[in-house]
């Protein structure tokens, strides 16, 4: 059961729980006397992949146990740390009581674990696994090297994912509902109307090669009217606006004394480059 279990958690979480997997024990409780995790990041779960789940416990049982922690503001009481889905599945499929895992972790690490726990799913949604990331990188310093080690993916798959947090949050809600693919999202990093063409994308049902053609178009558009500056001046702009999501204008002198200009379109755009330069400064 133990090595099972530490396998089934996926090498993100079984590296974070280290030699403790040696004291793993399954208990059996009652369904109702689970809770869940108030730090849980993720906030939808697949309605078909959900049914799918409730049917296989209907006719196997719970094969992975629940992580679940004491909840210390109600006795005999437990909060989940991982396995959110399997608990919402179990009480569909009727069961009355679920394999758990008891640890005793602490506030912190019982949210580190329910977000690498997350972040390791293949159902979830392109924004909350880019959210995801990003705390890990936040609240628990992760570094993108760090986090393509415990999660078991590309160093370019974690930065592309985490570039998709600098669009306009209209736009992460296209993603978010499905309509917009991470895809076709990428496409419009830097752009300022990046929430029409977002729009037009799935009013038309474009292709993610057409949305790149298209966005591109604007891209250039854009280069042309600075076409006068200097080719490493014009390297820097594009890299800052792919980082920040935002138009950025540079004006170098002469003398190497110059501006920088960042156009934002919303208060939330304003916030993360105040909070971006914050944090390096």
């Amino acid at each position: 059961m133990e090595s099972r279990l530490k396998k089934g958690l996926g090498r993100g979480l079984s590296s974070l729980l280290g030699d403790s997997s040696k004291e793993i024990v399954t208990n059996k409780v009652s369904i109702k006397d689970i809770t869940r995790n108030k730090f849980q990041p993720r906030k939808h779960f697949n309605k078909e992949g959900l049914e799918e789940l409730t049917n296989s416990i209907k006719e196997q049982g719970i094969i992975q146990p629940i992580v679940v922690r004491h909840n210390k503001s109600a006795k005999g009481k437990y909060e989940i740390i991982a396995g959110e889905r399997r608990w919402l599945a179990s009480q569909n499929a009727g069961l009355h009581e679920v394999p758990v895992v008891i640890l005793d972790l602490d506030d912190v690490k019982s949210l580190e674990l329910a977000i690498v726990e997350n972040v390791q799913r293949q159902d979830l949604n392109p924004i909350e696994e880019a959210r995801g990331y990003q705390r890990l990188i936040d609240e628990f310093n992760y570094n993108q090297e760090k986090l393509s080690q415990f999660i078991g993916k590309s160093r370019s798959y974690i930065a592309n994912s985490l570039r998709l947090l600098v669009l306009p949050e209209e736009v992460l809600i296209m993603v978010q509902q499905g309509s917009l693919s991470a895809g076709h999202a990428r496409s419009l990093i830097g752009l300022n109307n990046s929430i029409d063409l977002a729009k037009k994308i799935v009013q038309k049902k474009l292709s993610v090669r057409q949305s790149e053609i298209l966005a591109r178009q604007f891209r250039n558009k854009k280069i042309k009217l600075i076409s006068k500056k200097d080719s490493n001046i014009l390297d820097l702009q594009k890299d800052l606006e792919a980082k920040t999501g935002l138009s950025v204008s540079i004006n170098n002198k002469k003398n190497n004394a110059g501006t920088i200009i960042f156009e934002y379109r919303d208060l939330d755009q304003l916030d993360k480059l105040i909070n971006a330069i914050k944090k390096n400064y």
